[in-house]
This record gives C-alpha cells, sequence and structure tokens, in this order.
C-alpha cells in the first residue's frame, strides 16, 4: 500500500430516522437536525463549523440561505449540485479545502420529503427542453427508469447478462436491510408488502416496470436526510469517535452521445483516480456503497470501479458474494440501499454515512475488520447525462 495522505476526515455522522414525515418537517429541518445530530457525534458545536456544502435541495441561493438557518458565517460555501453524486463531490472539496487550510470543519447535510410530497421521480418525465440533450429523450417520452431499463438490456444483449443475476443486487440489499432497524420500519411505513428476505425468485417474478426491470430492482421513494461532519487533522484527533480518513477521490461527468457505450459509466473515469491517490486496489475494499437507484446501476458501477472486468459483472455477483456475512466481497450497500433502506431522490450522503458506520465498526450487517470502503455516487441517469464521485474511506 503506498502511503496515504491523511488530511482530513469524517468525524460525525447522522441518518434521519424516518422515511415517511407526513409533513410534519420540511427538508430544511431535516437538514438542521440532522446536522445537530452529526456534530454532537463528532463532539463539535455549530461554532466550529467554517465550511458549508449544500447540494440546493433545501431552498433558493442554498449556501447563504442554510448558513443563515444554521447561524453561520463560513469562510467556504459550495452548493455544487449533480444529482445523487453531489455529497461525493463535496467530500472531495472539502478535503480540498482543508488541505488548502481555507477551513478545518466541513457540514455536508441534505433532506428530502420526496415522498410526502409525492414526487414522480422514477416515473417522470425528462424535462421539457432543460438539458442540452432532451431532443434526444423527451420527445420520445422517455420516463427516468426506461433510461435504466435501456441500459440493462443493453448488458443483456452485449453481454449475456440475465435477470437473475441482477436480482442477486436486489436480494444482497434486502438481507442487509432487514438487519436493519430503520430500513425495515422504513418498508413498514412505506407499506412494502410481505416485508421479508427475498429470494431470486421473488425478484424476478415480481411485477415488470420497464422491461427488463423488476418492482424489486427499482429504488424505494422516501423522505429522509442526513448530515457529515469533515474535520482537519488536527481537529479530528480530539474528536469522540475515531475518525475516517479520506484516502482518494475522483469525479467526473458524462453525457448522451452517438455511439458511445451505455454500459460504461464516468465512474470509468472517476475511480482510477480515486483508487490511486488512496494507493489501494478495488481488491482491497471491504466495503462499496454504491448508488442503488436500479439493479443495473449497481452491475454497471461494480465493472466501472474495477471489481470485475466489463460485462463480468453477472456472473461475478452470482452466490451471493455481495453480502455481508459472505467471503469474496466487498459488501454491498450494508443498511439496506436506496433498494430497501431509503431514497428520497439523492442519495449520496448516506453512501459515506454507512462507509463510516461500517470503519467504526457500527453498522446493523458489519463486517469483520473492516479497514477499507469505497462510497461511488451517480448522479443523473446512468445511461445519460451523469455524474461520478468516487471517495476512498479509510481507518487507523
Amino acid at each position: 500500500m503506498a502511503t496515504q495522505s491523511r488530511d482530513a476526515a469524517i468525524v460525525g455522522v447522522y441518518e434521519y430516522p424516518s422515511r415517511d414525515v407526513e409533513g410534519k418537517v420540511n427538508p430544511l429541518q431535516i437538514k438542521a437536525a440532522s446536522a445537530a445530530k452529526a456534530l454532537a457525534d463528532a463532539g463539535l458545536t455549530w461554532s466550529d463549523v467554517d465550511a458549508i456544502y449544500d447540494a440546493s435541495e433545501g431552498a433558493p441561493m442554498s449556501g447563504l440561505m442554510i448558513s443563515e438557518y444554521f447561524g453561520i458565517k463560513p469562510s467556504v460555501i459550495d452548493t455544487t449540485g449533480v444529482g445523487g453524486s453531489s455529497y461525493e463531490f463535496h467530500a472531495a472539496h472539502a478535503l480540498r479545502a482543508i488541505r488548502d487550510g481555507k477551513a478545518k470543519v466541513a457540514l455536508l447535510t441534505y433532506g428530502s420529503t420526496a415522498h410526502s410530497s409525492a414526487m414522480a421521480i422514477g416515473a417522470g418525465g425528462r424535462g421539457g427542453g432543460v438539458a442540452p440533450g432532451d431532443n434526444m429523450e423527451s420527445f420520445a417520452g422517455q420516463t427516468l427508469i426506461a433510461n435504466y431499463a435501456m441500459v440493462a438490456r443493453r448488458h443483456m444483449h452485449d453481454y449475456g447478462t440475465t435477470s437473475e443475476q441482477l436480482a442477486e443486487i436486489s436480494t444482497a440489499t434486502r438481507y442487509h436491510a432487514m438487519r436493519n432497524p430503520q430500513a425495515v420500519q422504513a418498508m413498514n411505513d412505506l407499506e412494502f408488502l410481505n416485508i421479508r428476505e427475498t429470494t431470486i425468485e421473488d425478484v424476478v417474478g415480481s411485477r415488470m416496470i420497464a422491461d427488463p426491470l423488476h418492482l424489486l430492482e427499482c429504488c424505494m421513494v422516501s423522505d429522509g436526510g442526513g448530515a457529515v461532519v469533515i474535520a482537519s487533522a488536527d481537529v479530528a484527533k480530539n474528536c469522540a469517535k475515531t475518525p475516517v480518513w479520506i484516502l482518494g477521490t475522483g469525479e467526473a461527468t458524462k453525457y448522451p452521445q452517438n455511439g458511445a457505450d451505455l454500459t460504461s459509466s464516468a465512474g470509468v473515469e472517476s475511480a482510477p483516480v480515486a483508487f490511486g491517490e488512496a494507493g489501494v486496489t478495488p481488491a482491497e475494499i471491504d466495503i462499496a456503497m454504491i448508488y442503488d437507484s436500479f439493479s443495473i446501476t449497481v452491475l454497471t458501477l461494480l465493472e466501472d470501479l474495477g471489481f470485475c472486468a466489463k460485462g463480468e459483472g453477472g456472473a461475478w455477483v452470482e452466490g451471493g458474494r455481495l453480502r455481508f456475512d459472505q467471503s469474496g466481497g466487498p459488501a454491498l450497500n450494508t443498511d439496506g440501499g436506496g433498494l430497501s433502506s431509503n431514497h428520497p431522490g439523492m442519495r449520496g450522503i448516506f453512501l459515506l454515512i454507512e462507509a463510516v458506520r461500517q470503519l467504526r465498526g457500527e453498522s446493523s450487517s458489519q463486517v469483520n475488520d473492516a479497514k477499507l470502503a469505497v462510497a461511488h455516487g451517480n448522479g443523473g441517469m446512468l445511461g445519460g447525462r451523469h455524474s461520478a464521485g468516487t471517495v476512498i474511506l479509510g481507518r487507523d
């Protein structure tokens, strides 16, 4: 392992417990409540925060608004909004700001009432001319889930991938969700039927939503939120919990274009940068927190992150190898993921939160002696315009 830089660490995390707030709180209140708990987790206070990172989901002029709402006058404000991977981008930017001496304590927050507000996330149209590529999508009535189904069908065509192989991802995340009390409560609150561990047969036998993707291969739509506190090395050493170091980061984007490979994501570019900076390989990773909007998202990203070669993901995930108690790993989305724990619209912050819990030994599906984790967010649409943020995390 190469010599690793330990300039910044995640020192506090908190996940808002309710996935169905029933209109009792708004996104700003979820963000504030989560921030207070994450700071307490770190043993820090509001006055310690000098950098704010926000993905603009809570209010207009988000950096200014959220700073006022929190009562903070930060020296660094970053409002990068690139969809579900925004928080991986934020972690990378916070690392750089801290490394450059611009800040010492960064606060990342997220809050959403997607479920209570009945947002048509997966079934929604693609935006009425707001993006340059809409001429390739909107005129045909393409929905978000249709885009992912197109990627899945292409992967099947090119590599012989089967629905049964894709179902391995859903069964692994549900296996973990059933060990997470918050995930079980979420499924109850969101009125899931027959809540239990699922089988391959359950997944492929569930209702077809967008061929070839079945109901149990699609993320839930929930409320929720959370917060992450990132601190400099000198602050981290005095925090309440063992620091989880940011060892490497990578960021990339991809857009629709004629002749492009639908089955490859921008992670092909972001992952090598992050792994190279961290000085580790995919084979060394214990925990893979990978954006699971749909089963095909995970399969594609496992390949793009380097866990297996392009086209080999289907065979690679077989046999339950992604479960926390199996060898050959890494363990996938041990909180239950977006498929069975929460997905309020942008899930990137939860990837960081559960990775930290694992490396602290606090997960409900704890991997024995976990030392290294990857959190990889995918923002936008996998087969269209999207962003990729890769973060490698490690403990001492």
